[in-house]
Protein backbone atom coordinates (compact mmCIF):
# COMPACT_ATOMS: atom_id res chain seq x y z
CA UNK A 1 0.00 0.00 0.00
CA UNK A 2 1.32 3.47 -1.20
CA UNK A 3 0.19 6.59 0.29
CA UNK A 4 -0.75 7.99 -3.39
CA UNK A 5 -3.63 5.12 -3.75
CA UNK A 6 -7.03 4.89 -3.41
CA UNK A 7 -7.01 1.41 -0.95
CA UNK A 8 -4.43 4.33 1.91
CA UNK A 9 -7.49 6.61 1.32
CA UNK A 10 -9.78 3.79 2.42
CA UNK A 11 -7.25 2.59 4.86
CA UNK A 12 -6.55 5.62 6.13
CA UNK A 13 -10.28 7.07 7.90
CA UNK A 14 -11.22 3.54 9.21
CA UNK A 15 -7.49 3.27 11.41
CA UNK A 16 -7.83 6.95 12.50
CA UNK A 17 -11.37 6.52 13.98
CA UNK A 18 -10.35 3.05 15.61
CA UNK A 19 -7.10 4.92 16.95
CA UNK A 20 -8.64 7.92 18.05
CA UNK A 21 -11.43 6.13 19.73
CA UNK A 22 -8.99 4.79 22.14
CA UNK A 23 -5.70 6.16 22.22
CA UNK A 24 -5.85 6.81 25.97
CA UNK A 25 -5.59 3.45 26.72
CA UNK A 26 -2.14 2.54 25.97
CA UNK A 27 -2.19 -1.04 25.39
CA UNK A 28 -5.35 -1.51 23.50
CA UNK A 29 -3.35 1.54 21.40
CA UNK A 30 -0.38 -0.07 20.70
CA UNK A 31 -2.12 -2.94 19.71
CA UNK A 32 -4.67 -1.16 17.04
CA UNK A 33 -1.33 0.46 16.19
CA UNK A 34 0.88 -2.89 15.45
CA UNK A 35 -2.01 -4.19 13.37
CA UNK A 36 -3.04 -1.37 11.72
CA UNK A 37 1.23 -1.54 10.45
CA UNK A 38 0.50 -4.89 9.62
CA UNK A 39 -2.35 -4.72 7.50
CA UNK A 40 -0.38 -1.34 5.58
CA UNK A 41 2.25 -3.49 4.76
CA UNK A 42 0.32 -6.68 4.15
CA UNK A 43 -1.48 -4.94 1.55
CA UNK A 44 1.13 -4.90 -0.80
CA UNK A 45 3.47 -8.08 0.22
CA UNK A 46 1.36 -9.99 2.90
CA UNK A 47 4.01 -13.11 2.48
CA UNK A 48 7.13 -10.90 3.50
CA UNK A 49 5.92 -9.41 6.65
CA UNK A 50 6.58 -12.53 8.38
CA UNK A 51 10.57 -11.52 7.57
CA UNK A 52 9.58 -8.34 9.52
CA UNK A 53 8.47 -10.45 12.29
CA UNK A 54 11.32 -12.33 12.38
CA UNK A 55 13.49 -9.43 12.20
CA UNK A 56 11.48 -8.12 15.54
CA UNK A 57 11.46 -11.43 17.45
CA UNK A 58 15.17 -11.92 17.50
CA UNK A 59 16.09 -8.07 18.11
CA UNK A 60 14.15 -7.99 21.47
CA UNK A 61 15.37 -11.28 22.75
CA UNK A 62 18.98 -10.34 21.50
CA UNK A 63 18.61 -7.43 23.00
CA UNK A 64 17.28 -8.20 26.41
CA UNK A 65 19.76 -11.14 26.49
CA UNK A 66 22.41 -9.14 26.00
CA UNK A 67 21.45 -6.47 28.38
CA UNK A 68 21.91 -8.96 30.94
CA UNK A 69 25.31 -10.62 29.79
CA UNK A 70 28.35 -9.08 31.76
CA UNK A 71 30.55 -11.58 29.62
CA UNK A 72 32.24 -9.51 27.33
CA UNK A 73 32.73 -12.39 24.80
CA UNK A 74 29.09 -13.57 25.11
CA UNK A 75 27.96 -9.89 24.43
CA UNK A 76 29.68 -10.66 20.89
CA UNK A 77 27.98 -13.46 20.36
CA UNK A 78 25.09 -11.86 20.65
CA UNK A 79 25.77 -8.95 19.02
CA UNK A 80 27.01 -11.24 15.53
CA UNK A 81 23.50 -13.55 15.84
CA UNK A 82 21.43 -9.66 15.36
CA UNK A 83 24.31 -9.11 12.69
CA UNK A 84 23.93 -12.07 10.78
CA UNK A 85 20.46 -12.82 11.39
CA UNK A 86 19.12 -9.02 9.67
CA UNK A 87 22.05 -8.52 7.12
CA UNK A 88 21.40 -12.25 6.50
CA UNK A 89 17.85 -11.92 5.36
CA UNK A 90 19.05 -8.63 3.74
CA UNK A 91 21.86 -10.48 1.39
CA UNK A 92 19.77 -13.07 0.46
CA UNK A 93 16.59 -10.99 -0.90
CA UNK A 94 18.72 -7.53 -2.28
CA UNK A 95 22.05 -8.94 -2.78
CA UNK A 96 22.71 -12.68 -3.78
CA UNK A 97 22.09 -12.23 -6.98
CA UNK A 98 24.14 -9.23 -7.93
CA UNK A 99 26.96 -11.22 -5.89
CA UNK A 100 26.38 -14.01 -7.36
CA UNK A 101 26.61 -12.55 -11.02
CA UNK A 102 29.98 -10.64 -10.21
CA UNK A 103 31.19 -13.67 -9.34
CA UNK A 104 30.26 -15.76 -12.84
CA UNK A 105 31.63 -12.93 -14.48
CA UNK A 106 35.10 -13.23 -12.71
CA UNK A 107 35.42 -16.47 -12.37
CA UNK A 108 34.18 -16.85 -16.41
CA UNK A 109 37.39 -14.09 -16.71
CA UNK A 110 40.07 -16.99 -15.85
CA UNK A 111 38.11 -19.67 -17.56
CA UNK A 112 36.00 -21.18 -14.79
CA UNK A 113 32.06 -21.78 -15.22
CA UNK A 114 29.38 -21.90 -13.20
CA UNK A 115 25.76 -22.72 -13.42
CA UNK A 116 23.09 -20.13 -13.21
CA UNK A 117 21.64 -20.39 -9.91
CA UNK A 118 19.81 -17.32 -9.51
CA UNK A 119 16.71 -16.57 -7.24
CA UNK A 120 12.95 -15.12 -8.37
CA UNK A 121 12.30 -13.67 -5.37
CA UNK A 122 10.59 -10.36 -5.04
CA UNK A 123 12.90 -7.62 -3.09
CA UNK A 124 10.74 -6.88 0.16
CA UNK A 125 9.16 -3.46 0.43
CA UNK A 126 11.23 -1.69 2.99
CA UNK A 127 13.97 -4.05 4.19
CA UNK A 128 16.32 -1.83 3.79
CA UNK A 129 15.04 0.41 6.43
CA UNK A 130 13.24 -1.58 9.18
CA UNK A 131 16.65 -3.45 8.99
CA UNK A 132 19.05 -0.61 9.46
CA UNK A 133 16.70 0.47 12.63
CA UNK A 134 16.21 -3.02 14.11
CA UNK A 135 20.11 -3.25 14.08
CA UNK A 136 20.42 0.32 15.37
CA UNK A 137 18.59 -0.88 18.51
CA UNK A 138 21.22 -3.90 19.28
CA UNK A 139 24.00 -1.85 18.43
CA UNK A 140 23.23 0.92 21.18
CA UNK A 141 22.73 -2.15 23.37
CA UNK A 142 25.82 -3.66 23.12
CA UNK A 143 27.26 0.31 23.41
CA UNK A 144 25.67 0.79 26.74
CA UNK A 145 23.89 3.66 24.80
CA UNK A 146 20.12 1.83 25.25
CA UNK A 147 18.33 0.10 27.91
CA UNK A 148 16.55 -2.96 26.42
CA UNK A 149 12.40 -2.53 25.59
CA UNK A 150 10.45 -4.85 28.07
CA UNK A 151 7.20 -4.99 26.12
CA UNK A 152 7.26 -7.43 22.76
CA UNK A 153 4.40 -5.26 21.82
CA UNK A 154 5.56 -1.42 22.34
CA UNK A 155 9.15 -3.15 20.43
CA UNK A 156 6.61 -4.34 18.13
CA UNK A 157 5.13 -1.10 17.10
CA UNK A 158 8.66 0.67 17.04
CA UNK A 159 9.67 -2.11 14.09
CA UNK A 160 6.35 -1.58 11.92
CA UNK A 161 5.05 1.94 12.64
CA UNK A 162 3.41 1.98 9.14
CA UNK A 163 4.13 6.01 8.91
CA UNK A 164 7.50 5.42 8.22
CA UNK A 165 7.95 1.60 7.55
CA UNK A 166 8.87 1.38 3.71
CA UNK A 167 10.89 4.09 3.26
CA UNK A 168 11.75 6.26 6.34
CA UNK A 169 13.35 8.10 8.03
CA UNK A 170 14.87 5.65 9.38
CA UNK A 171 14.25 6.11 13.07
CA UNK A 172 16.11 5.05 16.60
CA UNK A 173 14.92 3.14 19.58
CA UNK A 174 15.84 6.10 21.88
CA UNK A 175 14.12 8.62 19.93
CA UNK A 176 11.02 6.22 19.60
CA UNK A 177 10.45 3.90 22.47
CA UNK A 178 9.95 6.94 24.91
CA UNK A 179 7.12 8.08 22.86
CA UNK A 180 5.18 4.74 23.19
CA UNK A 181 6.12 4.87 26.55
CA UNK A 182 4.15 8.11 27.09
CA UNK A 183 0.54 8.07 26.89
CA UNK A 184 -0.54 9.56 23.63
CA UNK A 185 -1.33 13.63 24.25
CA UNK A 186 -3.50 14.65 20.88
CA UNK A 187 -2.43 18.97 19.80
CA UNK A 188 -4.91 19.98 17.95
CA UNK A 189 -1.95 22.21 16.10
CA UNK A 190 0.30 19.61 15.47
CA UNK A 191 -2.34 17.46 14.19
CA UNK A 192 -3.25 20.31 12.04
CA UNK A 193 0.21 20.72 11.45
CA UNK A 194 0.15 17.19 10.70
CA UNK A 195 -2.51 18.01 8.07
CA UNK A 196 -0.45 20.59 6.05
CA UNK A 197 2.96 18.70 6.05
CA UNK A 198 0.37 15.33 4.30
CA UNK A 199 -0.53 18.23 1.58
CA UNK A 200 2.82 19.36 1.15
CA UNK A 201 4.69 15.54 0.59
CA UNK A 202 1.51 14.75 -1.69
CA UNK A 203 2.17 18.26 -3.91
CA UNK A 204 5.65 17.50 -4.03
CA UNK A 205 5.10 13.88 -5.26
CA UNK A 206 1.91 13.92 -7.78
CA UNK A 207 2.55 17.63 -8.94
CA UNK A 208 6.44 17.56 -9.48
CA UNK A 209 8.06 14.16 -9.27
CA UNK A 210 5.73 12.73 -10.76
CA UNK A 211 5.23 15.31 -13.51
CA UNK A 212 8.77 15.58 -13.98
CA UNK A 213 9.14 11.97 -14.56
CA UNK A 214 5.95 11.90 -17.09
CA UNK A 215 7.04 14.42 -19.09
CA UNK A 216 11.06 14.06 -19.49
CA UNK A 217 12.72 11.74 -17.04
CA UNK A 218 11.60 8.34 -18.27
CA UNK A 219 11.96 9.11 -22.05
CA UNK A 220 15.61 10.45 -21.69
CA UNK A 221 16.76 7.68 -19.73
CA UNK A 222 15.02 4.99 -21.79
CA UNK A 223 17.06 6.29 -24.87
CA UNK A 224 19.18 9.15 -24.87
CA UNK A 225 20.31 9.14 -28.39
CA UNK A 226 16.91 10.32 -29.41
CA UNK A 227 17.27 13.61 -27.78
CA UNK A 228 19.49 16.79 -28.02
CA UNK A 229 22.15 17.59 -25.50
CA UNK A 230 19.99 20.28 -24.40
CA UNK A 231 17.36 17.59 -23.29
CA UNK A 232 19.36 15.39 -21.79
CA UNK A 233 20.30 18.56 -19.77
CA UNK A 234 17.06 19.89 -19.06
CA UNK A 235 16.41 15.30 -17.91
CA UNK A 236 18.99 15.12 -15.46
CA UNK A 237 17.51 18.44 -13.85
CA UNK A 238 14.61 16.81 -14.15
CA UNK A 239 15.58 13.46 -12.55
CA UNK A 240 17.81 15.62 -9.75
CA UNK A 241 14.74 17.64 -8.54
CA UNK A 242 11.80 14.30 -9.27
CA UNK A 243 13.88 12.10 -6.96
CA UNK A 244 14.13 14.90 -4.34
CA UNK A 245 10.26 15.77 -4.38
CA UNK A 246 9.55 12.30 -4.23
CA UNK A 247 11.75 11.03 -1.57
CA UNK A 248 11.29 13.75 0.79
CA UNK A 249 7.94 14.10 -0.17
CA UNK A 250 6.84 10.95 1.24
CA UNK A 251 9.06 11.75 4.25
CA UNK A 252 6.45 14.77 4.66
CA UNK A 253 3.61 12.79 4.50
CA UNK A 254 5.24 9.88 6.95
CA UNK A 255 5.85 12.71 9.55
CA UNK A 256 2.77 14.24 8.87
CA UNK A 257 1.11 10.81 9.66
CA UNK A 258 3.04 10.83 12.69
CA UNK A 259 2.45 13.69 14.00
CA UNK A 260 -1.57 13.19 13.71
CA UNK A 261 -0.91 10.34 15.91
CA UNK A 262 1.11 11.99 18.47
CA UNK A 263 4.29 10.98 17.65
CA UNK A 264 7.32 12.96 16.03
CA UNK A 265 9.67 11.39 14.07
CA UNK A 266 12.99 12.98 12.58
CA UNK A 267 13.24 15.59 9.84
CA UNK A 268 15.02 13.90 6.51
CA UNK A 269 15.36 16.61 4.82
CA UNK A 270 16.65 20.32 5.25
CA UNK A 271 16.84 21.84 1.28
CA UNK A 272 20.08 19.61 0.60
CA UNK A 273 20.31 21.96 -3.37
CA UNK A 274 21.66 25.01 -1.23
CA UNK A 275 24.38 22.74 0.78
CA UNK A 276 27.75 24.58 0.17
CA UNK A 277 29.54 20.98 0.22
CA UNK A 278 29.41 17.58 -0.20
CA UNK A 279 29.45 16.98 3.64
CA UNK A 280 26.81 19.42 3.62
CA UNK A 281 24.91 18.23 1.26
CA UNK A 282 25.11 14.40 3.60
CA UNK A 283 23.69 16.40 6.78
CA UNK A 284 20.87 17.68 4.77
CA UNK A 285 19.79 14.63 2.28
CA UNK A 286 18.11 11.59 3.73
CA UNK A 287 19.13 12.78 7.50
CA UNK A 288 18.10 9.65 8.62
CA UNK A 289 20.20 7.61 7.03
CA UNK A 290 23.76 9.83 6.40
CA UNK A 291 23.55 9.64 10.69
CA UNK A 292 22.83 5.67 10.84
CA UNK A 293 26.14 5.64 8.39
CA UNK A 294 28.14 7.88 10.25
CA UNK A 295 27.55 6.68 13.96
CA UNK A 296 27.14 2.68 13.06
CA UNK A 297 29.43 2.44 10.13
CA UNK A 298 32.00 5.20 9.98
CA UNK A 299 33.02 6.29 13.57
CA UNK A 300 33.09 2.05 13.97
CA UNK A 301 35.69 1.82 11.21
CA UNK A 302 37.81 4.19 12.76
CA UNK A 303 35.89 7.65 11.50
CA UNK A 304 38.66 10.30 11.27
CA UNK A 305 41.10 8.90 14.17
CA UNK A 306 44.47 7.05 12.91
CA UNK A 307 45.44 9.68 10.27
CA UNK A 308 44.65 10.35 6.93
CA UNK A 309 45.02 7.83 5.07
CA UNK A 310 42.42 6.18 7.16
CA UNK A 311 39.84 8.63 7.40
CA UNK A 312 39.66 8.57 3.37
CA UNK A 313 39.31 4.86 3.55
CA UNK A 314 36.53 4.96 5.94
CA UNK A 315 34.95 7.12 4.42
CA UNK A 316 35.31 5.45 0.86
CA UNK A 317 33.94 2.00 2.61
CA UNK A 318 31.25 3.98 4.16
CA UNK A 319 30.10 5.85 0.81
CA UNK A 320 30.54 2.65 -0.89
CA UNK A 321 28.46 0.44 1.58
CA UNK A 322 25.72 3.60 1.14
CA UNK A 323 25.41 2.98 -2.33
CA UNK A 324 24.80 -0.41 -1.88
CA UNK A 325 22.30 -0.12 0.56
CA UNK A 326 20.39 1.96 -2.40
CA UNK A 327 20.75 -0.66 -4.31
CA UNK A 328 22.24 -3.97 -5.73
CA UNK A 329 24.11 -3.25 -9.09
CA UNK A 330 27.58 -1.66 -10.11
CA UNK A 331 26.47 1.46 -11.04
CA UNK A 332 24.82 2.37 -7.37
CA UNK A 333 28.36 1.15 -6.16
CA UNK A 334 29.70 4.01 -8.62
CA UNK A 335 27.46 6.04 -6.92
CA UNK A 336 28.62 5.92 -3.36
CA UNK A 337 32.30 5.94 -4.63
CA UNK A 338 31.96 9.11 -6.49
CA UNK A 339 30.06 10.60 -3.19
CA UNK A 340 33.20 9.19 -1.06
CA UNK A 341 35.64 10.65 -3.68
CA UNK A 342 34.25 14.05 -3.59
CA UNK A 343 33.99 13.94 0.11
CA UNK A 344 37.58 13.23 0.14
CA UNK A 345 38.95 15.68 -2.47
CA UNK A 346 36.60 18.33 -0.38
CA UNK A 347 37.77 17.49 3.28
CA UNK A 348 39.91 20.55 3.91
CA UNK A 349 41.18 20.76 0.35
CA UNK A 350 39.51 21.78 -1.89
CA UNK A 351 36.26 23.75 -1.69
CA UNK A 352 35.95 24.56 2.22
CA UNK A 353 39.68 25.52 2.18
CA UNK A 354 41.36 26.67 -0.16
CA UNK A 355 39.02 27.79 -2.47
CA UNK A 356 38.10 31.66 -1.86
CA UNK A 357 34.88 31.81 -3.48
CA UNK A 358 31.36 33.05 -2.51
CA UNK A 359 28.11 31.67 -0.97
CA UNK A 360 26.10 30.95 -4.45
CA UNK A 361 29.28 29.59 -6.35
CA UNK A 362 29.81 27.05 -3.62
CA UNK A 363 26.54 26.24 -3.89
CA UNK A 364 26.14 25.98 -7.41
CA UNK A 365 29.75 24.28 -7.98
CA UNK A 366 28.19 21.49 -5.02
CA UNK A 367 24.87 21.35 -6.58
CA UNK A 368 26.54 20.38 -9.83
CA UNK A 369 28.27 18.03 -8.27
CA UNK A 370 25.02 16.21 -7.01
CA UNK A 371 23.33 16.76 -10.38
CA UNK A 372 26.00 14.82 -11.96
CA UNK A 373 26.27 12.28 -9.03
CA UNK A 374 21.62 11.38 -9.91
CA UNK A 375 22.92 10.39 -13.27
CA UNK A 376 25.20 7.54 -12.02
CA UNK A 377 22.06 6.89 -9.78
CA UNK A 378 19.36 6.76 -12.12
CA UNK A 379 20.88 5.15 -15.07
CA UNK A 380 19.91 1.42 -15.93
CA UNK A 381 23.35 -0.05 -16.71
CA UNK A 382 26.98 1.65 -17.78
CA UNK A 383 25.83 1.29 -21.45
CA UNK A 384 22.68 3.41 -20.72
CA UNK A 385 25.28 5.90 -18.42
CA UNK A 386 27.78 5.73 -21.52
CA UNK A 387 25.06 6.74 -24.21
CA UNK A 388 23.82 9.64 -21.96
CA UNK A 389 27.34 11.11 -21.31
CA UNK A 390 27.92 11.04 -24.83
CA UNK A 391 24.82 12.66 -26.11
CA UNK A 392 25.97 15.27 -23.39
CA UNK A 393 28.76 15.92 -24.91
CA UNK A 394 27.69 16.74 -28.91
CA UNK A 395 26.45 20.09 -27.43
CA UNK A 396 23.73 19.95 -29.40
CA UNK A 397 20.71 22.15 -29.59
CA UNK A 398 16.97 22.06 -29.89
CA UNK A 399 14.06 20.54 -27.47
CA UNK A 400 11.27 17.89 -27.60
CA UNK A 401 10.00 19.19 -24.50
CA UNK A 402 6.04 20.72 -23.68
CA UNK A 403 6.16 24.08 -22.11
CA UNK A 404 4.60 22.01 -19.10
CA UNK A 405 7.69 20.62 -18.06
CA UNK A 406 9.92 23.75 -17.93
CA UNK A 407 7.26 25.16 -15.79
CA UNK A 408 7.10 22.27 -13.25
CA UNK A 409 10.89 22.37 -13.36
CA UNK A 410 11.37 26.14 -13.03
CA UNK A 411 8.70 25.61 -9.95
CA UNK A 412 10.78 23.17 -8.42
CA UNK A 413 13.86 25.67 -8.73
CA UNK A 414 11.66 28.08 -7.30
CA UNK A 415 9.96 26.11 -4.46
CA UNK A 416 14.00 24.26 -2.83
CA UNK A 417 15.89 27.86 -3.52
CA UNK A 418 13.35 31.22 -2.88
CA UNK A 419 14.25 31.60 1.14
CA UNK A 420 12.50 30.39 3.55
CA UNK A 421 10.88 33.42 5.30
CA UNK A 422 8.77 33.53 1.75
CA UNK A 423 7.38 30.18 2.29
CA UNK A 424 6.49 31.13 5.75
CA UNK A 425 4.46 34.13 5.18
CA UNK A 426 2.54 31.92 2.64
CA UNK A 427 1.90 29.45 4.48
CA UNK A 428 0.71 31.86 7.49
CA UNK A 429 -1.67 33.22 4.52
CA UNK A 430 -2.81 29.74 3.37
CA UNK A 431 -3.10 27.66 6.79
CA UNK A 432 -3.24 29.90 9.85
CA UNK A 433 -5.55 33.20 8.66
CA UNK A 434 -8.32 31.35 6.90
CA UNK A 435 -11.07 30.41 9.38
CA UNK A 436 -11.92 27.23 10.31
CA UNK A 437 -14.70 25.64 7.80
CA UNK A 438 -13.08 27.51 4.97
CA UNK A 439 -9.97 25.59 5.75
CA UNK A 440 -12.03 22.39 5.95
CA UNK A 441 -13.07 22.81 2.91
CA UNK A 442 -9.84 23.63 1.26
CA UNK A 443 -8.52 20.22 3.05
CA UNK A 444 -11.68 18.12 1.47
CA UNK A 445 -10.98 19.92 -2.12
CA UNK A 446 -7.35 19.20 -1.69
CA UNK A 447 -7.50 15.59 -0.70
CA UNK A 448 -10.42 14.53 -3.67
CA UNK A 449 -7.81 16.17 -5.94
CA UNK A 450 -5.02 14.09 -4.83
CA UNK A 451 -7.28 10.99 -4.97
CA UNK A 452 -8.06 12.10 -8.79
CA UNK A 453 -4.95 12.58 -9.44
CA UNK A 454 -3.44 9.12 -7.88
CA UNK A 455 -4.74 6.84 -9.99
CA UNK A 456 -1.86 5.11 -11.98
CA UNK A 457 0.29 6.62 -10.21
CA UNK A 458 3.64 5.16 -10.01
CA UNK A 459 5.40 3.99 -6.38
CA UNK A 460 7.27 6.51 -4.39
CA UNK A 461 11.16 5.84 -6.21
CA UNK A 462 12.49 4.55 -2.66
CA UNK A 463 10.28 1.66 -1.93
CA UNK A 464 12.62 -0.62 -3.87
CA UNK A 465 15.27 0.38 -1.74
Amino acid sequence: MVFNSLEFIIFLPVFLLLFFSCYKKQRIRDVVLLIGSYIFYMASYWMYAGLIAISTLVDFFIGNKMAHETDPRKRRIYLVISLSVNLGILAIFKYYNFFYESSQVALAFIGIEIPDLYHRLLLPVGISFYTFQTLSYTLDIYRGNLKPEKSLLKFSVFVSFFPQLVAGPIVRAKDFLPQIDKPTQLCAREVETGIQMIFIGLFKKIVIADLLAYLAVDAVFENPSAYSSWDLLIGLYAYTFQIYCDFSGYSDIAIGLALILGFKLPINFNRPYIAQSPSDFWRRWHISLSGWLRDYLYISLGGNRGGTFFTYRNLMITMILGGLWHGASMNFVLWGAFHGLILILTRNIVIEKELNTKMVAKIFMNFHFMVFSWLLFRVTDMNNFTDYISGLSEFSGGTQFSPLLYLILFTAFFIHFVPRQFFDKLEDVLFTQLRMPLKSACYVGLLFLFIGASVDVPAFIYFQF
